[in-house]
């Protein structure tokens, strides 16, 4: 699969972009990347010229047009099938498909009040109840996954999959705003961080000179 272009919102605020990111790294293929600073005036304009539904991410192969990053890491996983994005196993996969479709449509408020910014550090901010209930959620769904299906890699199905991807913005979150954690949620926040994609992101939204003043505190 060729002639590929990823167009991104800022790396340090876009959640939804580094979901798709990752996934396209994952594959191993040559892309092209195209990055819209999402506080720019005309951004809207921007975003028009490569999707009516004006958001990002969105995947574009040659005249197709992907958006939404759920619906790009699925196209990636079919048109990679090699690449381990989901579990080969057909139990595992459903498992996968399904915490990474949670964090997809799930934790309103954990999204709101904690957004990303990777490059701020707010460990006084106190969450309210609802992030608190977003928060042990997630806790206990990596451990979940970990404790059934992480035996053979420090991910939540071992290997790093479109899961890890879809979670690798909250790990972010969590440093960002110092939220505890217990050894087993630690062990595996730790992995996502230090897997090399994930710190070719990380090493970029500090570059990035872009600023949103709404998602700075």
């Amino acid at each position: 699969m060729t002639n590929l272009t990823l167009v991104l919102g800022n790396k340090n605020y876009s959640s939804w972009s580094m979901r798709a990111w990752l996934c396209m790294k994952q594959t191993g293929a040559v892309f092209d990347e195209v990055s819209l600073n999402l506080a720019a005036p005309d951004i809207l304009e921007q975003k028009a010229q490569h999707t009516s539904a004006g958001r990002v991410p969105v995947l574009k192969h040659g005249d197709l047009t992907v958006w939404d990053s759920l619906a790009i890491a699925e196209y990636l996983a079919e048109g990679f099938p090699n690449a381990g994005l989901w579990p080969a196993d057909t139990r595992q996969r459903a498992w996968a498909r399904s915490v990474a479709n949670e964090m997809h449509s799930g934790f309103a408020a954990l999204r709101e009040q904690m957004p990303m910014n990777i490059r701020a550090s707010y460990p006084d901010r106190v969450p309210d109840d609802a992030v608190t209930h977003d928060i042990r959620r997630i806790h206990a769904a990596w451990r979940d996954c970990r404790a059934a299906h992480g035996q053979d890699g420090p991910f939540l199905f071992g290997s790093f999959t479109i899961a890890d991807a879809f979670f690798a913005p909250v790990v972010t979150r969590f440093r960002t705003y110092g939220v505890d954690m217990d050894d087993a949620c630690q062990a595996y926040a730790d992995a996502v961080r230090h897997h090399a994609d994930v710190q070719a992101w990380a090493t970029a939204a500090r570059a990035e000179s872009w600023v949103m003043p709404q998602y700075e505190f």
